[in-house]
């Protein structure tokens, strides 16, 4: 006799051994590279020593990453995700007001820049003259630049659909070109820089 719960959709099956592994072993290298970027910098971080924190083999990192660059390609990728998600969650707070919206925004990217050790370890390589991972965020395939002006884009055609999209196209290039000038030269009122770039944007959309 047929179990009538038989027809049910069938549960996800576990990854098998070999893939559940790869999966862990690439979260753990991406972590331990990140702990090794924010305390000395990226120009620092060496494979051997990465292996070493992450307690696998350095023939296993090159085999998942390819090499060093891949590494850090993965490393800004995954900071890009959790990035976009926060800055998203920060928009929607705000939906449908645009000013109090954008100000939120860069207050919160510049918050990031402050707090978060990675985005640190970046800016104090930049400052200091090197700019090892700087390719990663702003020429590599889906940049974190590049990923938020396309968030921006899209929230903007929610926000001023009735602006055209030539115009919130270069609104939302001038709010990430805006924001990373302040990530890299600090202004002496930070406090005042959320209104002001807020303003800025504003006005270019006409808005």
């Amino acid at each position: 006799m047929t179990d009538g719960n038989a027809s049910a959709a069938p549960h996800a099956r576990p990854d098998p051994p070999r893939v559940a592994w790869r999966k862990e072993m690439r979260e753990r290298v991406i972590a331990e590279a990140r702990s090794l970027a924010a305390e000395d910098g990226w120009d620092r971080v060496r494979v051997a020593d990465l292996a070493l924190r992450a307690g696998v083999s350095r023939p296993s990192i090159y085999k998942e990453f390819g090499d060093r660059a891949g590494i850090g390609r993965a490393l800004v990728e995954h900071e890009t995700d959790k990035f976009l998600i926060g800055l998203a969650a920060v928009l929607d707070t705000h939906r449908g007001r645009l000013a109090p919206a954008l100000e939120a925004a860069v207050a919160h990217s510049l918050e990031q820049a402050a707090v978060n050790p990675f985005v640190g370890a970046v800016l104090t390589a930049t400052r200091g003259g090197t700019d090892a991972l700087l390719p990663f965020l702003t020429s590599r395939p889906e940049p974190v630049f590049s990923s938020t002006r396309r968030l921006l884009c899209a929230w903007f055609g929610e926000t001023v659909p009735q602006v055209t999209e030539d115009r919130r196209a270069a609104a939302a290039d001038l709010t990430v070109r805006l924001t990373l000038s302040h990530m890299l030269l600090p202004s002496h009122d930070p406090g005042a820089t959320p209104s002001h770039i807020a303003r800025t944007v504003c006005a270019t959309l006409g808005a």
